[in-house]
């Protein structure tokens, strides 16, 4: 796939896709605005043009995962409340995954292929 920003989200201490969990994407550089507002799907994933390349231009994004709503109702809710993760596009026709694995009291954060 050409382009593009995709989100996949695994509760890795309960073994599943993250399901209902709110993501944000912003370009923040040169102009903040926001691309994206979502909830993750069955399989985790965002369904979003922007996972196409809709929208993606050269400049810095920060994507937003509100791991405190997500947690929210379930019992014992959790130590994080927003995870940020900043990178930098310089070329639009590269696709960057952005995996994230997390729990109640932390998290990994990566580009994958």
């Amino acid at each position: 796939m050409a382009g593009g920003i995709s989100i996949h989200a695994v509760d890795v201490a309960s073994g599943r896709p993250a399901v209902g969990l709110r993501v944000e994407i912003w370009r923040i550089d040169p102009l903040r605005s926001q691309i994206a507002d979502g909830q993750l799907g069955a399989n985790g994933t965002l369904d979003h043009r922007i996972t196409h390349g809709a929208g993606i231009e050269a400049g810095e994004y920060e994507v937003l995962f509100h791991l405190g709503e997500f947690f929210a109702d379930q019992a014992g809710a959790g130590f994080l409340t927003m995870v940020p993760f900043r990178f930098r596009i310089e070329q639009t026709d590269e696709h960057f995954h952005l995996p994230l694995k997390f729990t109640r009291w932390g998290y990994s954060l990566f580009r994958g292929a």
